[in-house]
């Protein structure tokens, strides 16, 4: 196996962990404050499926969307990625 191809799967491991632990932590606080991803999406301003796809690690999530999802959320960004 290429140090190439080896550098690849570890780029994807760790892409797949932090869309994870993004995923883990914006479920555990938006239950913590009692909102569906309904009411989540209405106040980050984004679409109830985007909420969906990003608690199910289907999306890449950009810092722009953390931003707004820690905000909605009353945590800082830094706090969705612990």
């Amino acid at each position: 196996m290429s140090v190439k191809t080896i550098f690849r799967q570890i780029l994807c491991w760790m892409d797949g962990t932090y869309r994870k632990i993004v995923a883990k932590n914006v479920r555990r606080f938006r239950q913590k404050l009692g909102l569906t991803q309904e009411g989540l999406a209405e106040k980050a301003d984004m679409h109830w499926t985007y909420i969906s796809g990003v608690e199910r690690c289907k999306y890449n999530i950009s810092l722009e969307s953390i931003v707004r999802l820690a905000k909605a959320l009353g945590r800082l960004p830094h706090e969705l990625l612990k």
